[in-house]
C-alpha cells in the first residue's frame, strides 16, 4: 500500500517535478518537508524507511512561504499531515480547503507557544528607553506594536528549544507509526535515539551558558525567544518576529546606544537574510558581528551541516559573544 505523510511548517517551495514527487510509489512512506526542522526530524524518525522532500530551496526565506496547486493537492491527499498554525498562512488555508478528520498533527498543539515579547525586548523598545518612557503593562513590560502581528501574537520559533523538539519529535514518530505500523520498531527505536541527542544538547547549553558575565544576545530577528527563556539569556532582536520588518534609523541608533551601556560585544546576523542592518547596528555601537543560525532551513554555506551540529554552533557562539566560562 502507498503511504504518504506531509511534514509542514514554515519554507519557501521547491520546483514542481514529477519525478520523485509525493504521489511516486517506491514502497517508502513520503514524507513532504515545507520547513528544514521537520526534514531533519522525520529523516532521523524515518530512518530508510521514509523518503523526504523539503519544499524549502536552499537558501530560501521560510517566513515567505507560497504554495502551489500542486502543493496545496499534496495537502489535501496526504495521509499524515505535520504543520504548525499561524506560521504561514497560505498552509492554513491549504488546511482548511483540505477540511481534514485525521492524520492531522499541529505543532502548535503539540508544543506550548509562547507569547510573543514576554520577556524580549526589540528596536522599538529600544528606542522608548532611549527616551525614556515605555508604554508598556503593569508588570512593566513593553510591547511593541507589530509583534506578533502576523502570527496571531504566538512565537513560532519552538525548533530553537530543544526540550519542545524532543515532544515534537514524539509526535512525528507516532504519526509515521500510525501511518505504517509494520515498521513501528524502526520509528520508534530511532526516535529513542534522536530523544537522547536532544536531551544532551539540552544540557550541553545548560552547562555552557551557566556561568556568563553578560546574559544578552542582540539578534538580527525576534527567532530566539525559546532559547533565552530556557537558557536565562535576554534577547534584544533588530526586527520582530518577521525578518523583513526593518527598524527606524531612530531605532537602530537607539539599539547601538543600549548595546554600547550593556557592555554588549557582538551584535549577531543570521543566515538566509541580509546582514546589513545588523552590521549598521554593530559598527555605530563600535562591536563585532558573528552569526547566530535560525536554522529555519540550510544554505549553501551549511549544506553539510544539520540540526544539532548548528544547534552546537550556536552554543559556541553565544558562549563567545557573552563570555562563559
Amino acid at each position: 500500500m502507498k503511504r504518504s505523510v506531509v511534514a509542514l511548517a514554515t519554507a519557501a517551495l521547491l520546483p514542481l517535478a514529477a519525478c520523485g514527487s509525493p504521489g511516486a510509489d517506491d514502497g517508502k512512506v513520503k514524507v513532504l518537508a515545507a520547513f528544514y526542522p521537520w526534514q531533519f526530524v522525520a529523516e532521523r524518525v524515518g530512518g530508510d524507511d521514509v523518503d523526504v522532500e523539503n519544499l524549502t530551496p536552499p537558501g530560501g526565506e521560510p517566513h515567505d512561504l507560497e504554495l502551489k496547486p500542486r502543493q496545496v493537492a499534496d495537502v489535501q491527499d496526504a495521509e499524515v499531515l505535520i504543520y504548525e498554525t499561524g506560521l504561514q498562512a497560505s498552509v492554513d488555508e491549504a488546511v482548511k480547503q483540505a477540511d481534514r478528520s485525521s492524520g492531522t498533527v499541529d505543532v502548535a498543539k503539540v508544543v506550548p507557544l509562547r507569547t510573543v515579547a514576554e520577556d524580549d525586548h526589540d528596536a522599538e523598545k529600544a528606542e522608548e528607553h532611549d527616551h525614556g518612557h515605555e508604554e508598556g503593562d503593569e508588570d512593566g513590560h513593553s510591547h511593541g506594536h507589530d509583534h506578533g502581528h502576523d502570527h496571531g501574537g504566538k512565537d513560532p520559533h519552538v525548533w530553537l528549544d530543544p526540550v519542545r523538539m524532543k515532544t515534537i519529535t514524539g509526535a512525528v514518530r507516532d504519526a509515521l507509526v500510525k501511518a505504517d505500523p509494520d515498521n513501528a520498531a524502526s520509528y520508534r527505536a530511532n526516535a529513542t535515539k534522536l530523544e537522547a541527542e536532544l536531551t544532551q544538547l539540552d544540557e550541553d547549553f545548560r552547562t555552557g551558558l551557566k556561568q556568563c558575565k553578560l546574559r544578552t544576545i542582540v539578534t538580527a530577528h525576534d527567532a530566539f525567544g525559546y532559547l533565552g527563556a530556557r537558557y536565562d539569556l535576554e534577547q534584544v532582536s533588530i526586527a520582530g518576529i518577521d525578518p523583513s520588518n526593518e527598524p527606524s534609523a531612530a531605532q537602530i541608533a537607539a539599539l547601538s546606544k543600549l548595546v554600547k551601556s550593556k557592555g554588549i560585544t557582538t551584535v549577531f546576523t543570521e543566515e538566509l537574510v541580509s546582514p546589513a542592518v545588523a552590521r549598521t547596528v554593530a559598527d555605530e555601537a563600535g562591536v563585532r558581528t558573528a552569526t547566530l543560525d535560525p536554522i529555519e532551513g540550510l544554505s549553501d554555506q551549511t549544506s553539510d551541516q544539520n540540526y544539532l551540529t548548528l544547534m552546537r554552533a550556536n552554543l559556541d557562539a553565544i558562549r563567545k559573544a557573552d563570555d562563559c566560562s
